[in-house]
């Protein structure tokens, strides 16, 4: 199938020294034209809450210049973004996946491949309707992501758990790095 070709192409042309240079800014653009969707249940259960209790002491992340507390550097918490990015991709919720894939999808932009609004219009036309209900529900097998750094955790394909069967050559395996306070996906194999 041509969906990982596609995706590959617009995430894996993000490296880590263009980063900065094509981080989430523009994504949260294009999440206000579609709201994101919630993290699932299970992945919501192992955030730590925002609040942080009387006793959280100094070991509260600093608020970031924009009022956004940043996101644990966890393994996951990494999970949990690629499964918003599955389940967005299930979902064809655009926001949500250019949010997710911000980084990646704007380096692809950068070198011709047009917005990631643009872009992932047409991977969501390559993924078949199966594909796409079971992208709705997919969780991600913890004990299969590899934690390379805190800052860059892979997700091989192999760790993904779904009700429909993926390959390499359509949907692959991803890393995900620690930028601007958050994970996101940088790269795609």
């Amino acid at each position: 199938m041509r969906t990982q070709a596609m995706v590959r192409a617009v995430v894996s042309a993000c490296v880590v020294l263009a980063a900065g240079a094509c981080g989430p800014e523009k994504s949260e653009e294009d999440a206000a034209t579609k709201p994101s969707r919630q993290p699932s249940a299970s992945a919501a259960a192992k955030e730590p809450s925002a609040v942080p209790s009387p006793s959280a002491g100094t070991g509260k992340p600093s608020v970031s210049a924009t009022g956004k507390q940043p996101a644990p550097m966890t393994k996951e918490r990494a999970i949990q973004r690629y499964e918003q990015y599955l389940h967005g991709l299930g979902h064809e919720d655009i926001g949500t996946v250019c949010e997710v894939a911000g980084p990646g999808a704007k380096k692809a932009q950068d070198q011709g491949f047009g917005p990631c609004t643009s872009t992932y219009v047409i991977v969501f036309q390559m993924i078949s309707p199966e594909q796409k209900k079971a992208l709705q529900t997919a969780t991600v097998d913890p004990q299969r992501v590899v934690v390379r750094t805190p800052e860059k955790i892979e997700m091989p394909l192999e760790a993904v758990r779904s009700s429909a069967t993926f390959t390499e050559s359509d949907l692959g395996s991803y890393t995900l790095e620690y930028l601007k306070n958050d994970y996101y996906i940088t790269d795609g194999q």
